[in-house]
């Protein structure tokens, strides 16, 4: 099929929904084979090649750049997306942009939109039941149950089958192939040899960083290594951490995602300590309905996972693959982490088990089932 991806991410941007983006596309093009273009706000022009290695992308798709007048928000990005959409002639729509998927349906272009959150706002609601009513065929994809009981109970609406596809995350498996051990990827990165531990992802609220920093303090004898993060946050770690004499941290800053896989190979153990409330890179609490892509990618290196006990990560982990903690109770963390630093067996049971469920959770799979029966 030729289809018109439509986001509101900034591409390049190393921010979560940009990096989400951009994977699935990537999925519709390289795994399935359909014609694709992604059309995103900004006026800049970047090579293939940039695009490859931050995003660790194998086949070239087309990316359009449109220039928007913020005064008016995403409304004006989504009347010249899709205006630009109609003008290749589609055989669908697939974006993340509610006023797109609007538009699009109303000039009768099978849409698909998929919802990372809520629907909020003073027009959001009356934007859905627009979408949701249309007569041109249209579904919606959500990333966790979570979001979809949300979205079922709020905007009142009875989904048929295949309205409404829980479709999770996921994670590109070849590039998880035939990693080194985790004392040999600390050699490759030139890291400190001996038992790390580690966190990829942003800094945000809600994160657990603050966790992270008194795990360090209170475990001088673990290296730990956070990976990713804004300029402006690694910086202010960095001197926090200093300022308190803590030496057992490294920070990266952000990696290319095509690298990242290494560095996540570089750990013994794998952190995920979000709290009970989480930012998002757009703002909002996102603890109740999150799908978060570095859980997949920690599946599939086949590291031993230590969790916050959310009900949401429990859609994708159970006791069998992962280590559940309270949220911020340092001394649950502290006492998990011990307890896999002395049990190997434990450790290496849990990576199996977490990288044979992965399996699963392809972008490619992800794909399949986002087009499955609808056109």
């Amino acid at each position: 099929m030729k289809i018109v991806c439509i986001a509101a991410s900034f591409v390049p941007s190393n921010t979560a929904n940009s990096i989400q983006a951009v994977k699935a596309v990537h999925a519709l093009a390289a795994g399935l084979g359909h014609d694709v273009q992604l059309l995103v706000p900004g006026d800049v022009d970047v090579g293939w090649e940039e695009l490859k290695q931050q995003y660790g992308l194998e086949q070239p798709f087309e990316i359009r750049w449109i220039k928007e007048n913020l005064t008016f928000r995403r409304y004006d990005f989504a009347i010249k997306a899709v205006q630009a959409a109609s003008g290749l002639r589609p055989d669908l729509i697939y974006t993340w942009v509610l006023q797109a998927g609007v538009l699009a349906l109303w000039r009768g272009i099978p849409t698909i939109l998929e919802l990372h959150d809520r629907v909020t706002g003073r027009l959001g609601p009356w934007l859905f039941r627009r979408f949701w009513h249309s007569k041109t065929p249209h579904r919606v994809l959500t990333n966790t149950r979570a979001l979809k009981d949300s979205l079922v109970s709020e905007m009142a609406v009875q989904p048929s089958p295949g309205e409404i596809i829980v479709s999770p995350n996921g994670v590109e498996l070849e590039r998880y192939q035939n990693l080194p051990s985790p004392s040999e990827a600390r050699k490759a990165l030139n890291l400190p040899d001996g038992f790390t531990v580690g966190y990829t992802g942003h800094f945000y609220t809600g994160r657990g960083v603050a966790l992270m920093a008194e795990l360090a303090k209170e475990l001088p004898n673990i290296h730990f290594l956070w990976v990713g993060g804004a300029e402006s946050d690694v910086a202010l770690w960095k001197n926090r951490l200093q300022v308190e004499g803590v030496e057992n941290v490294t920070l990266t800053g952000f990696v290319d995602n095509a690298v990242l896989p290494t560095y996540q190979a570089a750990a013994d153990v794998l952190l995920m300590p979000y709290g009970t409330a989480i930012a998002g890179s757009g703002g909002g609490d996102t603890a109740e309905i999150a799908s978060p892509m570095k859980m997949f990618e920690y599946m599939a290196v086949g590291r031993a996972i230590i969790s916050s006990d959310l009900p949401v990560i429990h859609e994708i982990l159970n006791e069998d693959m992962a280590v559940f903690c309270p949220p911020e109770d340092l001394k649950s963390w502290k006492k998990a982490l011990l307890d896999l630093l002395n049990d190997r067996s434990r450790r290496e049971r849990l990576g199996r088990n977490a990288r044979r469920a992965v399996e699963g959770y392809t972008w490619r799979s992800r794909a399949q089932r986002a087009l499955r029966e609808f056109i």
